[in-house]
């Protein structure tokens, strides 16, 4: 019998390399200035929330971890929290309340304004993290959603990265090199460019005072 698993991992590697350059030509510049915005936020106080179900749930566990600990540099801790991994808060919302406020009720609890949401969903179409996203934006905090095209949670976004039509492994693989870079770019602007964030600090100081 022909064994086919070397020809499947070779159109493996060469689709997902198309994608992987058509996805950062596509959304390299809303990565970015999702990172400057994300270093400024940081900068000035504030931290990170993520949320994600299942592979994404994962992503966002680690992408907290990239910030608490370190990812490219040696640098201080950042504040950054994955709303999944709170086995007991999710599991009493669930039961007492509706698994769609999941998230959102932890962001209520714990988001700030000035603080920043990335929620993940590999599908786009997904309630607790629409739900999060919402409460979100009553309490006055920037989201970055890394999501498929055509998703129901972009209109409510302040930047929305987006995969091309692809299948879900894909799109997994795509947004962990997405929240990977959106991890060095904020050490970047944080470390090696802060100067590039002036206008924001300024912005902010200009507000409160």
């Amino acid at each position: 019998m022909h064994d086919t698993a070397l020809e499947i991992i070779e159109q493996h590697a060469s689709h997902g390399a198309r994608l992987r350059e058509e996805f950062f030509l596509s959304q390299g510049a809303c990565l970015r200035q999702a990172a400057l915005r994300a270093a400024a936020c940081l900068a000035t106080g504030g931290k990170i929330l993520l949320c994600g179900n299942g592979g994404s749930s994962a992503l966002a566990q680690h992408l907290a971890a990239e910030f608490v600990n370190r990812f490219f540099m040696d640098r201080p801790a950042l504040p950054a929290l994955a709303l999944s991994a709170d086995a007991t808060s999710l599991t009493a919302i669930g039961s007492d309340l509706d698994f769609s406020q999941i998230f959102s009720r932890q962001v209520e609890a714990l988001g700030r304004p000035g603080d920043m949401l990335l929620a993940i969903s590999a599908s786009g179409h997904t309630a607790n993290i629409t739900a999060a996203i919402t409460a979100a934006r009553h309490a006055g905090l920037l989201v970055l959603c890394l999501s498929a095209p055509a998703s129901d949670m972009a209109r409510h976004c302040d930047f929305v990265i987006e995969t091309p039509q692809a299948q879900p492994e894909f799109v997994q693989e795509l947004h962990l090199a997405a929240g990977h870079l959106f991890c060095r770019l904020t050490d970047y602007y944080l470390f090696e460019n802060a100067v590039a964030l002036t206008p924001y600090l300024q912005s902010r100081h200009t507000t409160e005072v």
